[in-house]
């Protein structure tokens, strides 16, 4: 029989099972030690933050805090507080009944219909259902977020049949005390109303529930999660002192402080399938390339830092480099596909609008020059590492003489080898790259090599719609 199946149907089967209650803080940290001693993975995809964020949390779980995650746009703090829900039970028992608006504990009831019926009610009667781990976890996105929707309000409708606004009853609940013995998130926190953050204070406070001026006491068990932005958060008056003097732990988040670590948040969470009729292949450097944009954005002094360049930021360009080279793959035939430079002249559409300009600057650059002046730089970052500057003056001097080259997103890696034959040290620079002799791999390296030289000032360049001209 299946553990579902199993389960108690009414509440002297519980007490028959065995089953002890537990706080929701209580059954996390149990369920946490159990994970910790087993050695599984605490939190499935969570890279980069082993020895910096991880521990934190551990530490907040086993301290049965309520947490706040700081950090800027794209550092995984949403996704961080919905694993903490794998540490909840599979399921619990609570008292099935209608007039009972939250998941009541059958052993501690917080309603006054659930006093009532354990008080009245035979055990055999007393129905009992099983809430869900994955239901136990409620999440709420600050901006626009009422009083009502979080905490509740008095139903007029209740108040038209006569009972009493100081009534319990006369409530309709929001998601906090609908999520009693469950776990509450709110993102974006400093946005909140003044009133709704005064709200959450008593919540964490006193665990009770105050609704226009009517103390209506409530012994809420809920584990409740934050997250803010450092910008919003550290800015006077945005959240109140007693609220932010009550969350029990701080955990701060941060952007992947490797490239290789950046690389594996893209192939973990890229969603690209880069089979199928048209395959894709993707050197490592251009996966560096790509990464390295986000992190010279993330260093650029044109854009306004306090806002953050999200992993997004990279998901989005990578995808687009992949959807570039697929088309050139649709389009002439070319299997396998591999990315180039100039799939990068694209990224314009998955870049603007993900970065914000520093508008207190003196600079007058569009976003269309900046993120050009962000490219080159993560192209002259990873060339460097790839290529000998020695040669590279010899490369520059022969297109002083007159030489352009053209290469572009749709053009067939087969007719590289001709272009290059003008500038063959160029062609030979790309064996520094990778040694293949793959036509589509070879067209990749060279536009890379191409690149790192404009990157570098030895040449120019005119670009437009995919297509790229080198020269003097």
């Amino acid at each position: 029989m299946s553990p579902a199946l199993s389960r108690p149907t009414n509440l002297r089967e519980l007490r028959a099972s065995g089953w002890k209650s537990k706080s929701v803080k209580q059954e996390i940290h149990d369920n946490f030690l159990r994970a910790l001693a087993s050695g599984e993975e605490l939190y499935p995809g969570i890279v980069g933050y082993d020895d910096t964020v991880v521990p934190e949390i551990n530490l907040a779980l086993l301290a049965q805090h309520d947490m706040l995650f700081l950090g800027e746009k794209g550092q995984g703090k949403s996704r961080l507080m919905r694993l903490i829900g794998r540490f909840l039970d599979e399921a619990i028992p609570y008292i099935d009944l209608p007039e009972i608006p939250v998941h009541d504990d059958p052993y501690r009831p917080i309603t006054s219909a659930g006093r009532k019926a354990i008080a009245t009610l035979p055990e055999e009667k007393i129905p009992i259902g099983w809430w869900r781990r994955e239901d136990r976890y409620a999440e709420r996105l600050a901006p626009g977020t009422k009083f009502a929707d979080i905490i509740g309000e008095i139903d007029p409708a209740k108040l038209a049949g006569g009972v009493s606004m100081a009534a319990e009853e006369a409530l309709h609940f929001g998601l906090i005390p609908r999520m009693h013995r469950g776990i509450f998130a709110v993102n974006e926190l400093p946005e909140l109303d003044e009133l709704v953050q005064v709200g959450l204070f008593n919540i964490l406070e006193e665990r009770d529930v105050q609704i226009r001026g009517y103390p209506i006491r409530f012994d809420l068990d809920i584990l409740i999660l934050f997250s803010a932005n450092p910008s919003t958060y550290n800015r006077s008056g945005k959240v109140i002192p007693q609220l932010k003097d009550r969350i029990g732990s701080l955990i701060q988040t941060h952007y992947p402080r490797e490239r290789a670590l950046g690389i594996q948040i893209i192939d973990q969470e890229a969603g690209v399938d880069l089979g199928g009729d048209f395959p894709v292949v993707v050197p490592y450097f251009m996966r560096e390339v790509v990464e390295q944009i986000s992190i010279a954005a993330r260093r650029s002094k044109y854009v306004d830092q306090s806002s953050g360049v999200s992993a997004r930021f990279s998901l989005a360009n990578y995808r687009t480099m992949i959807a570039s080279t697929r088309q050139r793959a649709v389009r002439l035939g070319e299997r396998p596909a591999v990315p180039r430079i100039s799939d990068l002249g694209h990224l314009y559409s998955s870049s603007l609008g993900k970065l914000e300009l520093d508008l207190m600057s003196s600079h007058q650059m569009s976003e269309r020059q900046v993120l050009d002046a962000i490219l080159a730089e993560a192209i002259k970052t990873v060339f460097d590492e790839y290529v000998d500057r020695h040669g590279l003056d010899e490369i520059g001097k022969i297109f002083t003489s007159g030489v352009k080259i053209e290469v572009g997103d749709l053009l067939p890696s087969a007719a590289y080898a001709d272009r290059l034959k003008r500038v063959p040290p160029a062609w030979d620079k790309a064996f520094e790259v990778n040694a293949s002799s793959d036509p589509a791999v070879r067209a990749s390296c060279v536009e890379f090599v191409l690149a790192g030289l404009y990157a570098t000032d030895r040449i120019s360049r005119a670009q437009q719609h995919g297509r790229i001209v080198y020269e003097t």
